[in-house]
Formats: structure tokens, C-alpha cells, sequence
């Protein structure tokens, strides 16, 4: 499978994990897990190839375990826009932390903050690198924005941190926002 084609089945499987399941014919747990058979053939494609995109995707967006019942099952790590508990604890976030955008989305960030959208959290990288590439999917010259997460914690700003390492919170409000 080349690189083109993981990046569309990577997209697929977002779509059926994170934002329209029911597209496919799936049924999330209340956690966002569904077993990888089930998953397998609502997308109608081979288990190498699902092993493919979860071992490449740079930014780890998926997660395949052996569930309590012993049956193997995936979910996205983080980014719903439908209703599950990925049943993460608050954490400390270290004292900055970073978000790529688009140039053209500059101005209302900067008036505006950081909001969610239709999704579960505002999604936040550990690092410059990992922001920029974040923001490299928009359009337009990529902006990286540092976060002063120490100071939003102090301020009763919760903040959790998927398995993969993005940092999540509800919302980051313009004050916080620097660059």
C-alpha cells in the first residue's frame, strides 16, 4: 500500500471512528472502541492494511487492544465529534504546549481563542514540530501558537493527555495565546 493510499484509508477509518460511525453500519462502546472485525468488513477492506495505517499514522491516531472479553478491538485515540468517554484523567500539562493552524484562521484566534468546535476537546501538541505538522493539513502558510498551559492550570483550566500525547482541553481563551 503506498503512502497515498494509507492517508485516504487513514481518513476512512477517522470517519467511521471519530465522527460517523453509523456511515458504515458501526456502533461505538461508550469508550469509542469497536471490535477490528467489525471494523474490518463495515469498511470492506484486509487486516494488513488496517495494521498498515495504524503502525505509519505519524500522529498515532489509533489504538488496537484485546478488550475484557478477549476480543481484539481499535478505537481513535482522540477527536470525536460523537458522544464517548475515552476515560482520561486530568494531568498537569507542562508549562507550554503548541497549536498549528492556518494562517488565514490568525485573526478570530487571536480575538476568540481556541474552541472545540464539534469536537470533544481543543487539541494541543507537546512540541513546535508536532504543531507545524498538525498544521500543515490547512491551506495556506502554517502558524504555530504557543499555549501558556501553566498558567491556564493555575487559572482552574483542566487539561488530559490521550494515549498518543496530544494534550486536550475545552477551550484555550486568547489571553493564553502567544506567536
Amino acid at each position: 500500500m503506498d503512502r497515498q493510499e494509507l492517508v485516504r484509508l487513514s481518513k476512512r477509518m477517522s470517519l467511521a471512528l471519530r465522527h460517523r460511525p453509523d456511515r458504515v453500519g458501526l456502533a461505538l462502546d461508550e469508550a469509542g472502541w469497536v471490535p477490528v472485525d467489525d471494523l474490518l468488513a463495515a469498511l470492506r477492506i484486509r487486516r494488513a492494511d488496517l495494521d498498515a495505517v495504524v503502525v505509519s499514522n505519524d500522529k498515532q491516531r489509533f489504538a488496537v487492544e484485546r478488550g475484557p472479553d478477549g476480543v481484539e478491538r481499535i478505537r481513535a485515540n482522540q477527536g470525536h465529534s460523537v458522544p464517548v468517554d475515552l476515560g482520561l484523567a486530568p494531568a498537569d500539562p507542562p508549562a507550554l504546549l503548541y497549536h498549528g493552524t492556518g494562517a488565514a484562521a490568525l485573526d478570530s484566534i487571536r480575538a476568540a481563542g481556541l474552541h472545540r468546535g464539534g469536537r470533544h476537546h481543543v487539541h494541543l501538541s507537546p512540541d513546535v514540530e508536532t504543531a507545524r505538522r498538525v498544521g500543515t493539513r490547512r491551506t495556506g502558510p502554517t502558524v504555530v501558537l504557543t499555549v501558556d498551559a501553566a498558567g491556564m492550570a493555575r487559572d482552574g483550566h483542566v487539561f488530559y493527555r490521550s494515549a498518543n500525547g496530544v494534550w486536550l482541553t475545552d477551550a484555550v481563551p486568547a489571553r493564553y495565546l502567544a506567536g
